[in-house]
């Protein structure tokens, strides 16, 4: 399935493969060129700046949601973010403004309260508004923006009254892993209630949940989709996919260390943490792949896996394997780049996983490391 040496990777150790990577970027670039889209990398996703040189040979932008992003973007990939925020800080948007090309913002009220900022700023700034097309297929409450008495965006009704004149674009983020077909259905959406406005704009933003580089993804039906959107509005349109770039590109590979049974139930101490190396585990929830593990009943021997912090809660199961598990055997879990480093934490000081990418000649390169004093940094 994987390329990658794993028993060359120190464990914990998060890897990304360079070739994988590279084949998600050409795709991604090729999507952009032949649809006429601008397609940025979202940082919420994936912000592993280490590897932006390779990053940048693809794409050009990022969109940003706090200042440490924006700030990020401008340093890491050389250009000012599309940056974005529930809710902007009056003592960070002055500098927020300093690394972003464009401003979003998530209400009338932030509009109103920052638009003379944006409009004094030495440097040109494209003012934009989220909108809420209270409509979504996400199934899932904790990602669903569209949810009545959702926080997120302007509605169709809050705009009754007309568009403030200095708003240049509109924002939409309603997808989640999603393919072109329900971008179809949102922009059918957005196209009822918001079109009136489209002749007082310049851009269009269709947030992230793109999942463009899902096997299986309809990647020409995208292209005539948002080829046809452009034609029929004459609107710059742009997409900020988090997944799609680094997905399926890398591993967290961790170690058993000990195994402990009750109840007839048998779990595998790792050395790395659900709740705080592998968050989205729990939160979504979903189950992981592992390399060499199977469905049960598949397998001789089924092992639930145990994370090394005392939450309770902090194990998955069941996994099926031809062996059984003993202290010093590799788990290798599948899909671990996006929406994971992004969120994890040092819950209970455990040892945060070096980060490391497996080069296009076969060679392991050490990105970072973690000790002591990057936990202690982070208290007071």
């Amino acid at each position: 399935m994987a390329s990658i040496d794993y028993s060359k990777i120190p464990s914990p150790c998060y890897v990304i493969d360079e070739e994988r990577f590279r084949k998600n970027l050409s795709l991604i670039r090729y999507v952009a060129e032949e649809s006429g889209a601008e397609i940025i990398l979202a940082f919420k996703g994936f912000s592993m700046w280490g590897v932006f040189n390779i990053l940048r040979e693809y794409i050009s932008g990022a969109a940003a949601s706090s200042l440490n992003e924006a700030r990020l973007c401008f340093e890491e990939i050389g250009t000012r973010a599309h940056t974005y925020s529930p809710v902007f800080k009056e003592k960070e948007f002055p500098e927020i403004l300093r690394y972003s090309s464009h401003i979003t913002f998530n209400s009338l009220q932030q509009y109103r309260k920052y638009i003379h900022q944006v409009k004094k700023s030495p440097v040109k700034v494209s003012p934009g508004i989220r909108i809420n097309p209270e409509f979504s297929e996400i199934s899932v409450g904790l990602y669903n923006p569209c949810s009545p008495g959702s926080r997120l965006g302007v509605t169709a009704e809050a705009l009754s009254t007309g568009l403030p004149e200095d708003i240049e674009g509109f924002h939409f983020h309603v997808l989640f892993e999603s393919d072109s077909y329900a971008l179809e259905k949102v922009i059918k959406v957005v196209e009822k209630k918001f079109s009136k406005y489209f002749p007082y704009i310049k851009w269009i933003n269709m947030g992230g949940g793109h999942l463009i580089t899902r096997e299986g993804y309809d990647v020409e039906h995208l292209i005539g989709l948002l080829k046809k959107f452009r034609d029929k509005w004459g609107l710059k349109v742009i997409l900020e996919p988090g997944s799609a770039f680094a997905w399926e590109t890398g591993e967290l590979v961790a170690t058993v260390e000990d195994v402990v049974e009750n109840s007839g139930i048998k779990t595998a101490m790792l050395d790395v943490s659900f709740t705080a190396h592998m968050p989205d585990c729990l939160e979504m929830p979903y189950k992981p792949k592992i390399l060499g593990a199977k469905e049960p009943p598949e397998g001789k021997f089924i092992y639930r896996m145990g994370g090394n912090s005392c939450l309770s809660g902090d194990f998955m199961g069941d996994w099926g394997f031809d062996y059984e598990l003993k202290p010093g055997d590799r788990i290798v879990f599948w899909d671990m780049i996006h929406y994971t480093m992004v969120k994890t934490t040092t819950f209970n000081g455990v040892q945060h996983p070096s980060i490391g990418i497996w080069t296009k000649q076969g060679k392991f390169k050490l990105i970072r490391s973690f000790s002591y004093l990057d936990y202690k940094s982070r208290l007071s």
